[in-house]
């Protein structure tokens, strides 16, 4: 006989978060008191100021996880919620991470919407652009303006549409967290790696 099944509850209680951490929640957040968004849980396990923009984590991923938090369900949250620790300390080097990062999720939703024209243009822009930098890696003054410029207009537009394109699907939730937890995978084999390579000279 199966056991019947109790229905998640609507918002998490004390007991269900992870490290004593503040409640999971949407947005930022003034005080911890008020609970966190998964970055400022980041941030507070860093031992970070409270931000959503903890130091240690690269920023484009930051965004990333921001939008995933602000989108998915209560339960879908909470579930994400283990990824704090590993967000705290995530900043993988080299110019082509983060168009490959907004790449990984424009990919993403061209699985919901695979005829979408401008979603196969941004995917050849993020592939063209982490092509280009990763033949120019190193980080002079001009390179990384050139690299926020990038992220503040076209990267950050392409990541906002790619994440609003996953918020329509049905399974909205399955696949933000499917995403983002491919993100910080990818991200931390990158920085694990920068740390082997460092250790090994």
């Amino acid at each position: 006989m199966r056991p019947s099944s109790v229905p998640p509850p609507s918002r998490p209680s004390d007991a269900m978060v992870p490290g004593a951490l503040p409640l999971p929640r949407r947005f930022a957040h003034l005080h911890p008191d008020d609970g966190a968004c998964l970055m400022e849980a980041a941030a507070l396990l860093a031992g970070d100021r409270f931000t959503d923009s903890p130091a240690g984590t690269h920023p484009v991923l930051a965004a990333l996880a921001r939008a995933v938090n602000d989108s998915v369900g209560d339960a879908a949250r909470l579930a994400l919620w283990p990824l704090a620790a590993e967000l705290a300390d995530t900043r993988p080097p080299g110019r082509a991470h983060a168009p490959r990062l907004v790449g990984m999720a424009v990919e993403a939703a061209r699985r919901v919407r695979p005829s979408s024209r401008t979603l196969a243009r941004h995917g050849q822009a993020c592939r063209r652009r982490a092509e280009r930098v990763a033949r120019s890696p190193a980080a002079g003054p001009a390179n990384r303006v050139a690299d926020l410029l990038w992220w503040r207009g076209p990267g950050s537009r392409h990541l906002d549409h790619a994440v609003r394109v996953l918020s329509a699907a049905p399974d909205a939730d399955r696949r933000l967290s499917a995403l983002l937890r491919q993100a910080v995978a990818a991200a931390r084999a990158g920085t694990s790696g920068a740390a082997e390579v460092r250790c090994n000279r």
